[in-house]
């Protein structure tokens, strides 16, 4: 599911859509939130809501997260596209000197 995920996010009108959205926010943390993460949270629910995970609003995404999240330390692969996927919405965290 994870893998069909990362590639709803390659797929051209869902880059685009996500493009659009990066440009919107300009990088700042709560335009970020404003229009990137609604857009990717709807790539995301089409995807998993044909593996049972329910399509209100957050609410199957978050479970999605917190299941994928549980499976990390246990499967290196998973942790791998874990860190893809929030990488493609998530801006690089960069530590204050």
């Amino acid at each position: 599911v994870l893998a069909e995920v990362i590639k709803a996010f390659g797929v051209p009108e869902n880059a685009q859509r996500m493009e659009e959205a990066r440009d919107n926010a300009c990088n700042d943390m709560g335009k970020m939130l404003q229009f990137l993460l609604p857009v990717a949270t709807q790539i995301q629910q089409d995807v998993i809501k044909a593996y049972g995970f329910s399509n209100d609003g957050e609410g199957g995404v978050l479970k999605f997260a917190r299941l994928i999240k549980s499976y990390e330390s246990q499967d290196p692969e998973i942790a791998s596209m874990s860190g893809k996927l929030k990488a493609m919405f998530l801006p690089p965290m960069t530590l204050p000197p």
